[in-house]
């Protein structure tokens, strides 16, 4: 649906208003200073309907609870060589930005081997960098164009896809349920590139799997398909695999700069950086649990002797600020605030 009446997103916010003040935080968090826009986008997922919008957005908001979402940006996957395994292996990254300001995304899919860590690191490096765009690149997009943009572009790369890469098809299926169900509506086109022979096989086993408001997204461009994206955005943000090469052209090595798959591109240093800044936060700003106290006071004991009672007791905390965990040596950097 194009538009979603006023009515129907006032009777979203009625409903939104019933629940526990839990998930009243946590949706806080989820639509960075645009409700009405977040309730929109559940609304477009579900056709219009209030109902079903409402139970799809409780469900995004418990499984935020349920797997501490909003602390995702704050939890490094260490040691650097498992992460950069991972980057190798799940080949995502920033190219650059479309002429109306979205942010684009390539997706190496051809080349995307899952093999170097667990599912569970696939699934929490998906969802940080959906959380990495949702709370730092869209709202810092919003900011440089003056609307606001809560959609990304995603570009996807099939070069060296084989037949093999259906026996990956449990995990794809795992991210994509993910998106589908909690980040709807933020990928305005997929645009698929690059496609050989052996694509339209693949593709038969993975539509069936994709929402239908997702199969109507996807555009499958001639080629590498630079001619129909530089419609939309500039040589500069184009994804490295979509650059036309020279007939004379040898191997192109690409560097950092150009390869946004690689940990070494700045999308990448600059996100792992935040996601390590954003740990040491929290461990100072968790409180370290100091124990409990108990205070005996003499039977029938006046104000004088329950001064004299308290002041001793106190006495054996007056090292406390000493502590590497007190609250002396915590600052907030506003930057991140």
């Amino acid at each position: 649906m194009a538009v979603v009446p006023q009515e129907t997103i006032h009777q979203f916010e009625a409903l939104m208003e019933e629940v526990d003040d839990s998930l009243k935080r946590t949706f806080q968090n989820f639509h960075q200073g645009y409700p009405h826009e977040t309730l929109t986008r559940f609304l477009k997922a579900r056709d219009g309907n209030v109902t079903k919008a409402h139970k799809m957005l409780v469900d995004c908001l418990e499984w935020r609870l349920q797997n501490d979402i909003d602390d995702m940006l704050a939890k490094p996957i260490v040691p650097v060589e498992l992460y950069r395994g991972i980057r190798d292996s799940q080949l995502i990254g920033l190219s650059g930005y479309s002429n109306e300001g979205l942010p684009v995304f390539a997706v190496g899919a051809g080349m995307t081997t899952f093999d170097k860590a667990s599912v569970h690191y696939y699934v929490q490096s998906h969802i940080q960098i959906n959380e990495y765009r949702d709370r730092v690149i869209l709202p810092a997009a919003t900011k440089k164009h003056g609307t606001h943009i809560s959609k990304c572009i995603k570009v996807l790369d099939m070069t060296g896809l084989k037949l093999s890469a259906l026996n990956q098809i449990k995990l794809m299926t795992i991210i994509s349920s993910i998106d589908d169900l909690n980040y709807p509506e933020k990928t305005q086109t997929y645009y698929v590139v690059n496609a050989p022979y052996v694509f339209s096989a693949c593709w038969k086993v993975v539509k069936p799997l994709l929402q239908e408001r997702t199969r109507r997204k996807i555009d499958v461009l001639s080629g590498c398909g630079q001619d129909d994206l530089l419609k939309i955005m500039d040589y500069s943000s184009l994804p490295h695999f979509c650059r036309k090469r020279s007939s004379g052209s040898s191997d192109h090595l690409f560097s950092y700069n150009d390869n946004c798959f690689s940990l070494d591109h700045p999308f990448h240093q600059q996100l792992y950086s935040y996601i390590k800044q954003q740990s040491l936060v929290r461990k100072h700003v968790v409180p370290i649990k100091q124990g409990s106290v108990h205070v005996t006071l003499p039977k029938d004991a006046d104000e004088e002797d329950i001064a004299k009672t308290l002041e001793s007791e106190l006495a054996r905390f007056k090292d406390l600020e000493k502590c590497p965990g007190s609250l002396k040596d915590l600052t907030i950097n506003k930057d991140n605030s």
